[in-house]
């Protein structure tokens, strides 16, 4: 009893300083990426994107109640929810941790001596607390993220299974199987991660029921839980769904009832059946039979969270992906059609050509009063695969040219070269195991030079893992030393868990053998079975904590490997005590050391409010086209939430191309009136004009928006060609567009002020820049056909210039946002998207705008410097220049001083530091030579560090020299000493071209052969 109490106390312990540690450290307001969503989804009961996230929508909906009215804390204690999942994931993980230790030390029944007691308890200590300040997990505690509480899941499963273990015996033990066969169904609705427990689970059972487990039963296990896993996967999971959708065809098609009868007859047929066996089950005293069914029960009883989906996507709610309010469409969004198919044992190689195609499986979509086949699903042939395909990206592929480009280099293949077999091993080694697993492995447990991409940077530094033993840190620049997210964990949590795993094989393979499983079906499995192509949005280091977690199980238990060590020259107590002392020292308490300040949120509001700026840059009842995660999700956020700027009709153009979006675009949405889409839905629905390819018609001159879009738009057989497949299809006669402004319509809607007519043209002309118009490109050709100059029409700064249509010469920065205005082009200007309406954009910069608290914020993550530090750089660059062009010096200046006044004079990168010396070239041109001379010192600090840092590479490490980035860094110290030399700064003039003659001499002789 005094054990049991002790271990109780500890493991709710642990989960008070984890839960602490994360509350300190909590990110106040919403985070980037898919965070905005989610909040937006939870606070409104929305929903979110595939394959749908409704538990821990609901769950996030409780955690919001807490803010008690006040909005702008709704992500606070959403984020607050993620923290406590995270803090209760460590205590179960202690409690996971005892339990095995105790196996380890202590027989069967017997009870624990006190060393034992405190051997058992550091364990658990250590392995907890240092899991719980590991990077990866640590990231996720502090933002609502589903992967906090996915990691709750499999920690709450796996303790269980190990309580099932402990009571296997005695009447009623297999209640925890149940506990686990609900809470996986429950985890569906978070995320799939969990079902990955599976396999270890099944074999927790096999080794407890079964004593003489021999090799070849163990593999049959293994065999049988992968079977079990492909069942709750695909069999419940998904095929539930798709039975369910054709039951609904056949009722309403055949039988003509209404949309979700067959569904309703499918639930009712499904839960007969498992009544009517369960009932077999304990009349027939068959227990085996009755567990699995009662299990799978269980299973669709938390599986059940998915009827939130089409409800919610019924009631039409503002933020509704895929509008999945029918079981087909249900079923695609569960399974994620929507970012296709990966290949996984057999496929293609990435040079490989279509050499035929056949039809499919037919596809239905929910017409008005019955399903409709949208069309055929495609299967290809090509000329030649291979198994186990790697690199898989075929040139149907969106991002074709940007794979194949960075396969090749990668793998350094020459010209014309095929890839094998064995480059495909090779790229999965190298690449997707090492590269996209291994290295965030030692993230966590050996440490990390920064938090910068790995996958983007040419550095090697950036990204990578770092123990800091052999660091040269006299050599390493100060850009990577002076950061709080340098972080050298000199491999002591690696060397401790390692120990620990030893000492678990050694003295309980069958315990070790389930951790292992644990470890790689939560780690290296996702690797081998998502099968990702190379560069991936972000790093995707969250989809691994499973296998971390199964890690610092090891680490824990390496307290008792230590203590193996030491009991042989000291006291049993002695020992006991050392071994935890040293081991917290070595792991939970360096761990934390290192790790807090590239952890700790509490001081920054960027992601809030960049959003918030981009909304505000808007004019009144703006059109605002945005691209993607990071200039969208925030933002529906900070309007959903918050209710800023409900006028604003935010358009994410990655979902345009869908027909349920352009569809919910044409509603009103807050305060904001429906977009002008004309087109009827029949129009633009799916398998309708997907996609449009240009044709040449021959037509000279440009031809009139409005009559280009009727023509493609048309269904009249002259408007169409007939392809070689014997389809007829819309094209696009030209490419050359026009529109005609009404300058006196254009003033009287607001676009620009009675001052600004002048500078208005009578005709807009462009030519669009592409062969093919997608369905995004439709919808916007025709809000811009039909908008008439009625609203203002905006794009996010983060909008792709490829996607803007030709646009660029009619768009005018007014903060944020590009503003679309017919003013007369202006060709004297080099950077079409650098053009500015100067006072608009000054009133928004200096009166309205937020900043983030970047200057005093404590820490920034790889977002806030890399995408919104520059867009504040070049948006008060642009308007400073704008504003000079306008004659208007004073304010320019006044413009400067906010950006040096809100933001603080770093170099994160050259990038960055090349934007700060063309602001030091305005306030020199303004006399400003204060402030000039500051930036310009800065820069040059920046520069000499980073050169140092790669005169020492030559010498030691030439091949990790990137010749690109250091010619770039040249050209900027280059910039620096002309700068100075022209505004007779003669002084650092002087600095800077000694310090480039010096570089230069170091360098010559390699940038020669370049």
């Amino acid at each position: 009893m005094q054990y049991k109490k002790i271990n109780n106390l500890l493991g709710w312990f642990c989960l008070l300083i984890a839960f602490t540690t994360y509350v300190l450290t909590l990110e106040p307001s919403v985070s980037f990426w898919d965070c905005g969503e989610f909040i937006s989804c939870a606070y409104r009961l929305q929903v979110s994107h595939q394959p749908g996230y409704p538990l821990f929508a609901m769950l996030g909906k409780v955690f919001s109640l807490l803010s008690l009215g006040d909005n702008t804390k709704v992500p606070y204690f959403t984020n607050m929810g993620s923290a406590l999942a995270s803090g209760a994931t460590v205590m179960f993980l202690f409690w996971t941790i005892t339990a095995l230790a105790k196996k380890l030390i202590i027989a069967k029944d017997g009870n624990a001596t006190a060393p034992q007691t405190i051997l058992i308890m550091g364990a658990g200590m250590v392995g907890a607390l240092a899991f719980a300040y590991t990077d990866t997990f640590w990231f996720s505690a502090v933002e609502t993220i589903v992967f906090a509480l996915s990691s709750l899941c499999t920690a709450v499963v796996f303790w269980a299974i190990l309580k099932w273990e402990a009571h296997a015996d005695e009447p009623g033990a297999d209640k925890w199987i149940v506990l686990i066969a609900y809470i996986m169904g429950l985890s569906i609705g978070i995320h799939l991660l969990n079902l990955l427990t599976i396999p270890a689970l099944t074999m927790v059972y096999y080794l407890r029921r079964y004593k003489k487990p021999t090799v070849k039963s163990s593999i049959l296990v293994f065999l049988i839980s992968i079977g079990i896993l492909g069942l709750v996967q695909y069999g419940i999971r998904e095929y539930t769904i798709k039975i369910a959708a054709y039951f609904d065809l056949f009722f309403v098609n055949t039988l003509g009832l209404g949309f979700g009868s067959g569904v309703i007859f499918f639930v009712v047929v499904l839960v007969s059946l498992l009544s009517v066996g369960i009932m077999y089950s304990i009349r027939n005293k068959k227990p085996a039979l009755n567990l699995a069914l009662v299990c799978l029960a269980f299973i669709y009883f938390g599986y059940g969270s998915f009827v939130y989906i089409p409800i919610r996507a019924t009631a039409n709610t503002n933020l509704n992906n895929s509008h999945p309010d029918n079981a087909f469409t249900l079923n695609d969004y569960l399974n994620r059609i929507q970012y296709g198919d990966n290949p996984l044992l057999y496929g293609p190689h990435f040079d490989a050509k279509v050499i035929d195609q056949s039809e499919g499986s037919t596809l239905y979509r929910k017409g008005r009063n019955r399903y409709e086949v949208s069309g055929k699903k495609q299967n290809y042939v090509f000329d030649h695969n291979t198994i186990m395909p790697r690199m898989h990206s075929t040139e149907g592929d969106q991002d074709f040219a940007q794979n194949l480009q960075f396969y090749k280099q990668w793998l350094q293949f020459k010209d014309g070269q095929s890839p094998t077999f064995a480059d495909n091993m090779k790229w999965m080694l190298s690449w997707q195991m090492y590269q996209m697993y291994w290295r965030y492995f030692l993230w966590n447990f050996v440490g990390r030079y920064n938090d910068a991409d790995g996958q983007t940077s040419s550095l090697a530094v950036d990204g990578n893992w770092t123990s800091g033993i052999f660091d040269s840190v006299k050599h390493l620049p100060k850009s990577i030393t002076a950061s709080n997210t340098y972080t050298p964990l000199y491999a002591l949590p690696l060397i401790i868990g390692l120990l620990g795993m030893g000492f678990h094989f050694r003295r309980k393979k069958g315990d070790a053998v389930v951790i292992a499983l644990l470890w790689f079906f939560t780690g290296l499995a996702i690797v081998l079975y998502v099968n990702q192509v190379n560069l991936q949005p972000r790093e995707r280091d969250y989809s691994y904590v499973g296998s971390f977690y199964a890690f610092a199980i090891w680490i824990g238990l390496g307290v008792l490997a230590i203590n193996d060590l030491v009991q042989r020259q000291i006291n049993a107590r002695g020992a006991a005590l050392a071994s935890v002392i040293v081991c917290l020292l070595l792991a939970p308490v360096l761990l934390a050391r290192q790790e807090w300040g590239g952890h700790d949120r509490s001081t920054k509001m960027t992601a809030h409010d960049m959003a918030y700026n981009f909304l505000i840059s808007c004019p009144k009842n703006a059109i605002l086209f945005t691209y993607g995660d990071n200039d969208t999700y925030s933002l529906w956020y900070n309007q959903e939430v918050e209710g800023v700027r409900p006028d604003v009709r935010i358009v994410c153009n990655s979902l345009l191309g869908m027909d349920w979006y352009i569809r919910q675009m044409g509603k009103p949405m807050n305060q904001s009136a429906p977009l002008p889409v004309t087109m009827p839905f029949d129009k633009y629905k799916k398998g309708v004009r997907d996609v449009i390819a240009y044709n040449d018609a021959g037509i000279t001159g440009s031809v009139d928006l409005k009559d280009v879009f009727d023509f493609i738009t048309s269904d009249d057989s002259r408007t169409k060609v007939q392809y070689q497949n014997g389809e007829t299809m819309n094209y696009l006669p030209t490419k050359n567009f026009k529109m005609t402004v009404d300058p006196n319509q254009v003033v009287k809607n607001g676009v620009v002020t009675p001052g600004q007519k002048n500078m208005l043209t009578t005709t807009m002309e462009w030519k669009y820049p592409g062969n093919y118009m997608f369905k995004d490109n439709l919808a916007i050709m025709d809000v811009l056909a039909h908008n008439n100059w009625k609203r203002p029409v905006c794009f996010s700064l983060g909008f792709s210039p490829s996607s803007m249509g030709g646009l660029q010469s009619y768009m005018y920065k007014e903060g944020f946002i590009y503003h679309l205005i017919p003013f007369k082009a202006d060709t004297s200007i080099e950077n079409q998207l650098g053009k500015v309406n100067s006072l608009v954009m000054y009133n928004n910069v200096m009166h309205k705008f937020k900043y983030g608290n970047f200057k005093h914020a404590r820490y920034l993550d790889p977002i806030s410097r890399d995408e919104f530090y520059p867009f504040i750089e070049t948006t008060f660059h642009d308007l400073a220049q704008g504003l000079i062009k306008d004659g208007r010096n004073d304010l320019a200046l006044n413009a400067l001083h906010k950006f040096d006044k809100e933001m603080p004079n770093i170099n994160p990168n050259i990038d960055t530091a090349h934007r700060k010396l063309l602001l030091a070239q305005v306030a020199y041109k303004l006399n400003d030579k204060e402030l000039a001379n500051r930036y310009v010192t800065g820069i040059g600090n920046y520069l000499n560090d980073q050169l140092t840092y790669n005169y020492f590479l030559l010498q030691n490490k030439p091949e990790a020299l990137d010749v690109n980035q250091l010619q770039y860094q040249l050209y900027v110290l280059n910039g620096l000493a002309d700068t100075t030399k022209n505004y007779h700064e003669t002084t650092l003039h002087n600095q800077f071209q000694a310090q480039l003659d010096d570089y230069g001499n170091k360098f010559a002789m390699l940038l020669n052969r370049q």
